[in-house]
C-alpha cells in the first residue's frame, strides 16, 4: 500500500515574526494557519503579545490569532 502525502510549507516563527512586522503596514494580506485555514485582509499585529488580527471587511470577519497557529503569510 502506497500512500502519498502533501508536504505543506511551513515558516520558521521568527521569519513569520518579521514578515507580520512587514505587514503591518500592507493593505491586505493572506494568513495560512496550520489547520489549514486561509484568511485575507487587513492585520493588525501586537508584537510584544505574539498575537494579531486579521480583518476582512467584505466578508464580515475578525479573526484573533497567536503567531504559533500561522505557518505562512503572503503580502
Amino acid at each position: 500500500m502506497t500512500t502519498t502525502t502533501k508536504k505543506v510549507r511551513a515558516l520558521d516563527p521568527e521569519k513569520i515574526y518579521d514578515l507580520l512586522l512587514s505587514a503591518r503596514t500592507a493593505d491586505v494580506c493572506t494568513l495560512y494557519f496550520k489547520d489549514g485555514r486561509i484568511v485575507q485582509g487587513a492585520l493588525i499585529f501586537n508584537q510584544s503579545k505574539g498575537t494579531g488580527r486579521i480583518i476582512n471587511v467584505d466578508q464580515e470577519l475578525s479573526l484573533d490569532f497567536g503567531i504559533d497557529e500561522l505557518r505562512d503569510l503572503k503580502l
